[in-house]
């Protein structure tokens, strides 16, 4: 099951998460854009259940498993950032029209990667209080999160499953070659994450956001204005 909300009416936005987040990081940016939208929790994420085995592909197919018919944007920050991108691809039969990464990781290094792995293969960790899963949460995810922790027989835990970190390193370069719509990367200026060096790196006429750093949409959510009206121009044609 793949939880999601909706709203507006119009043109729709397609809105993924990044990792250990969940929709509710879209709350502020929602109303900037002029139609319709669909928020999503990840499979592991929020109110969405576990995959048995993550990879861009296997998130990207129960994402579209939830988007209605017809012509949408989509717009992903980091995490849900590459699965825009994988469904810009029309591998997943989304009828995508213009897709946008936001501070998506163009750059890992093999010591990354293996810390990945290793919180990959732990077990959730369990509080006594919903207030210190909650910080734990929001530790994960990098940002505030007020529906990111579920209670258990135990105590309460993340809602996100660790084994989510063992998605890996996106091929972006064959992301980028393979999408068959107009797709944009987007990054704060003062991203640790996707710095402006490997943002214009991977595409020339990637879009850097003034004043904000690796969770825009969240800090200042009027920064990535431009980002949704990019989509908008292109949704419509």
């Amino acid at each position: 099951m793949v939880h999601v909300s909706r709203g507006g009416e119009g043109p729709l936005l397609v809105l993924l998460h990044g990792l250990g987040a969940t929709g509710s990081a879209w709350r502020g940016a929602v109303g900037s854009w002029p139609g319709s939208w669909l928020v999503v929790d990840l499979p592991g994420h929020g109110r969405s259940a576990p995959l048995g085995r993550y990879s861009f592909g296997s998130l990207a197919a129960a994402v579209a498993s939830v988007v209605p018919a017809g012509p949408v944007a989509v717009l992903g920050h980091s995490l849900g950032g590459v699965v825009a991108l994988a469904l810009a691809s029309g591998w997943f039969g989304v009828d995508v029209r213009a897709a946008a990464g936001l501070g998506v990781k163009l750059r890992w290094t093999e010591g990354e990667l293996a810390r990945a792995a290793g919180l990959a293969a732990k077990p959730p960790r369990v509080f006594p209080t919903r207030a210190e899963a909650s910080g734990w949460a929001a530790k994960l995810a990098g940002v505030p999160l007020e529906d990111g922790v579920v209670e258990t027989p135990d105590g309460w835990r993340a809602a996100l499953d660790p084994a989510a970190f063992g998605v890996g390193a996106p091929d972006v370069d064959g992301l980028l070659a393979a999408a068959r719509c107009p797709v944009l990367l987007a990054a704060g200026e003062d991203d640790p994450m996707c710095p402006p060096g490997d943002l214009l790196a991977a595409q020339p006429g990637g879009m850097v956001l003034a004043g904000v750093g690796h969770n825009a949409h969240v800090e200042e959510p009027g920064s990535i204005r431009p980002v949704l009206d990019r989509l908008h121009h292109a949704l419509l044609g």
